[in-house]
């Protein structure tokens, strides 16, 4: 008599998630991470799979199951010799303006703060990502985790690519083409803080993750972290409206209110040129949005990293960076 086929352990998960409007529930953070590292081994087949990320992208993450998902790809990363300041996340890809928090980021680095960014580029078309932008600086754009710490060491910026990363996870998030949807790596990712730096920034697009981020990054044992509704989904401050930042401090969470800084809303532009990246830091091009933006963005991050304790005095600091720094660096 044959032995009937055993089920796939990964077809509890399924379940938990699948079992109607009555009988399904979230993941508890155990069960998250659980699901997680059995798909970072290897042991989920792609049917379930896609099946797995479409149920988490209609009933949409929590707070405990983006902490568990996170947890398991943090577990499977090497340990890094060094810790980076600001752990900076970018992967959503700008489309109606230039990244110009790149030259937030590179501002900071300039100031002796250790900024590690990490992202995955083309997952997502008719976007512009740090990856693309970065030869303009003449920055590595894919490194290894030893190179992304000699660059932390020599340069203060590194950029490390998700491909890198976590394999894995680079390819569920470009799996968004076959899908037509995002699904939670598009989060979780955010959240991964691979050098394992005390203080963490992260931008999205809808604002109704900024409190899973928070509460996660809670859950996570994150010492510092800052969410805002960036624009296009960045980490990037849009000058012509007021941003909502909602933070984590050693255990306490905060909101606060950042005031827009013109009184009109800009026109965007009709073009992306990248190449005004570089014109702009070197001082070649004048661009009142793009000088409050960068300006804006990096007074949040100095606020963040307790650099200040006012938003005027970190406006005050980030603009003094900003008419300091070294025009011919790039």
């Amino acid at each position: 008599m044959a032995t009937p086929n055993k089920e796939h352990p990964f077809a509890e998960i399924i379940r938990i998630l699948g079992k109607g409007k009555k009988g399904s529930r979230p993941l508890t953070q155990e069960e998250a991470y659980t699901a997680m590292r059995m798909i970072l081994e290897g042991k989920v087949e792609d049917l379930q799979l896609g099946a797995f990320l479409m149920l988490m992208r209609v009933k949409e993450e929590t707070p405990e199951e983006l902490a568990g998902f996170v947890q398991a790809v943090r577990d499977s990363l090497p340990t890094a010799s060094i810790t980076a300041d600001l752990d900076w996340s970018s992967y959503a890809g700008k489309r109606r303006q230039l990244p110009w928090f790149i030259l937030s980021s590179l501002l900071l680095a300039e100031n002796g703060i250790k900024v590690l960014m990490h992202g995955s580029a083309s997952h997502t078309e008719g976007r512009l990502f740090v990856e693309d932008m970065l030869p303009l600086f003449s920055l590595p754009t894919t490194l290894n985790f030893a190179d992304a710490e000699q660059q932390l060491k020599s340069h203060n910026f590194a950029h490390l690519s998700l491909s890198e990363i976590c394999p894995a996870m680079n390819k569920m998030i470009h799996l968004r083409k076959l899908m037509g949807l995002r699904s939670p790596v598009h989060t979780l990712v955010r959240l991964i803080n691979p050098f394992n730096a005390q203080y963490s920034i992260q931008g999205i697009f809808h604002p109704g993750y900024r409190p899973v981020h928070q509460e996660a990054a809670l859950l996570l044992n994150q010492p510092h972290m800052a969410v805002l509704k960036g624009e296009g989904g960045e980490t990037e401050r849009n000058p012509d409206v007021e941003c909502l930042v909602q933070s984590v401090h050693e255990g306490e969470l905060s909101d606060e209110v950042w005031p827009a800084l013109f009184a009109r809303r800009h026109i965007k532009p009709d073009t992306l040129e990248p190449n005004h990246l570089l014109q702009l830091w070197r001082g070649e091009l004048d661009n009142e949005y793009a000088s409050a933006s960068i300006i804006g963005t990096t007074a949040i991050a100095l606020k963040l990293l307790g650099k200040v304790d006012h938003q005027n005095d970190a406006h005050n600091l980030a603009t003094q960076y900003w008419q300091n720094r070294h025009t011919k660096a790039y």
